[in-house]
């Protein structure tokens, strides 16, 4: 079991979270970005960089990703793809995309990204909270508990 990390717009404060459960538990974390990702000296942590481009950072990781591995991404298209190849999505706000919810969470999606072609503003996310960190904190501890016993 590995642990991606969809880099380009994952949060500083998520990755360090990332960074010191690698190190807690041993756990490979690899950073995938189309951008050079700064990564503590660590056995357990990695960085790649790919080509610049769209979705090619988000390409890599869907061939990567196997079966149990952990995906952190804000991006539901994503997400979508891993959990088809029987991976787990877990957004830096600690919503932990399921079969369930990420076809709901594409549909909004799309919604979304077509009152915003037709002229409409409908904002960006809110910034990340504490509530949003310690939500992330709590799924990866879960995440975590099952890989030790595996």
């Amino acid at each position: 079991m590995k642990i991606w990390v969809d880099a380009d717009a994952c949060p500083n404060v998520i990755k360090e979270i990332l960074f010191r459960a690698a190190n807690r538990v041993g756990i490979p974390v690899t950073l995938v970005a189309n951008q050079f990702i700064r990564v503590p000296p660590s056995p357990h942590i990695k960085s790649i960089q790919v080509e610049s481009g769209f979705d090619v950072a988000d390409n890599y990781i869907v061939q990567q990703a196997e079966q149990g591995d952990l995906v952190i991404t804000a991006d539901i298209p994503l997400a979508d793809e891993v959990i088809t190849k029987g991976a787990l999505a877990l957004n830096p706000r600690g919503e932990m995309y399921t079969k369930d919810t990420i076809k709901q969470r594409l549909q909004m999606r799309d919604f979304m990204e077509t009152m915003r072609s037709s002229g409409i503003q409908t904002g960006g996310p809110a910034p990340l909270s504490q509530a949003d960190r310690q939500n992330f904190g709590n799924q990866l501890d879960r995440y975590l508990s099952r890989y030790k016993k595996a």
